[in-house]
């Protein structure tokens, strides 16, 4: 076996060892199907238990690291890192810094669509777009767009994406957004100003540039970012 691991202290014995086992993944370059070291392999060279070695790997099962084949023992998987995220992205249970910078994330992202969005939207995709803020203002002075349409237009924007790991981490971070929008975590009064609309913003994706549409949509966004900074 590789000599990339160092004897383990007893204190924090599984957190080391669960450490230990996922550089050696690293160390290895080992990829998804790829078999890992056997519990007593694993065990001579941290100089620790199997029921330890266990533990750890249980840890790494229950993050979906790695899996139990038949005839291959335990291999490498693909995590589903969402899965795992969901368990723990509560709003409720979430510091008041930490609901602020995944509120702050949203932002960002959505600013950030630009080339993607431009890549991959089809005629049909700006149809849908309209057909959703047909009855929607085409501008506002308002420091919140009607919530209904926000939902649905911007879902329609990542849906357009095409990126099915970007759709998910929406679908994540709407409730916390929606759930920091409506704290006291951020202003709820700014000052009356225009804001790009989803109308205009659909405008643009038809006649303009990406740089257009990341400056349209910081413009649309401008609210939610100065709630923030108030």
């Amino acid at each position: 076996m590789d000599n990339v691991f160092k004897s383990i202290e007893n204190f924090s014995l599984v957190d080391r060892v669960e450490a230990n086992i996922i550089d050696l993944l690293h160390h290895r370059k080992l990829k998804v199907g790829d078999s890992i070291p056997k519990e007593v392999d694993l065990a001579t060279s941290l100089g620790v238990s199997r029921t330890v070695i266990r533990e750890a790997l249980m840890r790494l099962r229950i993050m979906g690291l790695i899996d139990t084949r038949k005839k291959k023992g335990a291999v490498i998987t693909s995590p589903d890192l969402f899965s795992n995220l969901a368990k723990s992205l509560n709003p409720y249970v979430l510091s008041d810094d930490t609901l602020k910078e995944i509120f702050e994330i949203r932002l960002v992202l959505e600013i950030g669509m630009a080339d993607l969005l431009f890549r991959r939207i089809t005629e049909e995709d700006i149809k849908e777009l309209k057909q959703i803020v047909k009855n929607e203002p085409s501008s506002t002075k308002s420091f919140m767009f009607n919530a209904s349409y926000e939902i649905a237009f911007h879902g329609k924007l990542y849906a357009i994406s095409q990126n099915e790991t970007l759709k998910r981490f929406q679908n994540l971070l709407l409730p916390v957004f929606d759930y920091v929008q409506k704290s006291s975590l951020v202003n709820q009064n700014v000052s009356p100003k225009k804001f790009v609309s989803h109308k205009q913003l659909i405008s643009i994706l038809e006649k303009g540039t990406p740089e257009e549409f990341r400056n349209g949509m910081r413009s649309h966004l401008e609210n939610h970012f100065n709630r923030l900074m108030d």
